[in-house]
C-alpha cells in the first residue's frame, strides 16, 4: 500500500539551495516508488522582498547582506555548482550576475498551480535564472518561460500585468513566516514535519520513509 504524503516546499526562485533541495527531494521520492507518493506544493518565500526592480549586483548584495568576502563567495559558489552537478542541475555562476525581485514570479507560480503546471514552471524558472542568468523579475521573460512549459503565454502576461494573486501570495508568505520559517528551503511534510536546507537525497529518503511508516501505522 502506497502512503500519500503532502509536501509544501517553501522556497524562492533566487535561492540556489532551494534548487539543490528540490532536486534532492525528487531523487529521494524516486527511490520511494511503491512506498510513498507525494502531492507537492510550492509555497512562496522572498529572500529579498525589498529588492528594487532592476536588481542588484550579486557580489555587492552578498557582501552587504552576509558580510562575505570575495574568497568566501567564490568557495560558496563552487560548493553550489558542485552539488548541483551531482544532482543533474547546471549552475552557470558567470551567467548569474544580479539578484532580482521575485514577487511576480511567485504570483505566476500561484497561477501555474491552478493550471496544473506549477512544478514545471518552478524548475524552468530555476534554469532561467541559475543556468541562463535571465531575470525572474522581467515580465517578458516570465511569460515566455510559461509558454515554454505548456502554459498560455498570453494569459501569463495578463496575469503579470494585472497584479493578480498578489493578495494570495502575500497571505501565504505571512502564514509561513508566522510558522517560524525564516530561511529556505523549508520542506514541510503532512503539515507537521519540517526538513530545512539543501539536504542530500539520502537524508530526505530516510525521513520520508520514517514519516510514511508512521502515517501507515496511524491509519491501521
Amino acid at each position: 500500500m502506497v502512503t500519500k504524503l503532502k509536501i509544501d516546499f517553501v522556497s524562492d526562485i533566487s535561492c540556489p539551495w532551494c534548487v539543490i533541495g528540490l532536486k534532492s527531494l525528487e531523487q529521494a521520492l524516486g527511490r520511494l516508488d511503491g512506498v510513498a507518493s507525494a502531492e507537492l506544493h510550492f509555497q512562496p518565500f522572498e529572500l529579498n522582498p525589498n529588492m528594487v526592480a532592476e536588481g542588484q549586483d550579486i557580489g555587492e548584495h552578498l557582501t552587504e547582506k552576509y558580510g562575505a568576502t570575495p574568497e568566501q563567495g567564490a568557495q560558496t559558489r563552487e560548493m553550489i555548482r558542485s552539488r548541483g552537478a551531482d544532482l543533474g542541475f547546471r549552475f552557470d555562476m558567470d551567467a548569474r550576475s544580479r539578484i532580482y525581485n521575485t514577487f511576480d514570479a511567485h504570483r505566476l507560480l500561484h497561477w501555474a498551480e491552478l493550471q496544473g503546471r506549477q512544478r514545471e514552471l518552478k524548475m524552468a524558472l530555476f534554469e532561467t535564472y541559475f543556468t541562463k542568468g535571465e531575470s525572474p523579475g522581467d515580465h517578458a521573460v516570465l511569460a515566455r518561460v510559461a509558454g515554454e512549459v505548456g502554459l498560455d503565454a498570453a494569459q501569463a502576461a495578463e496575469v503579470l500585468a494585472s497584479g493578480a494573486y498578489a493578495g494570495e501570495v502575500r497571505e501565504r508568505e505571512r502564514f509561513y513566516q508566522q510558522q517560524g520559517i525564516s530561511s529556505v528551503p523549508a520542506i514541510i511534510i503532512n503539515d507537521q514535519h519540517l526538513i530545512s536546507g539543501g539536504q542530500p537525497p539520502e537524508l530526505f529518503e530516510q525521513a520520508l520513509r520514517q514519516i510514511a511508516a508512521e502515517s501507515m501505522s496511524q491509519e491501521q
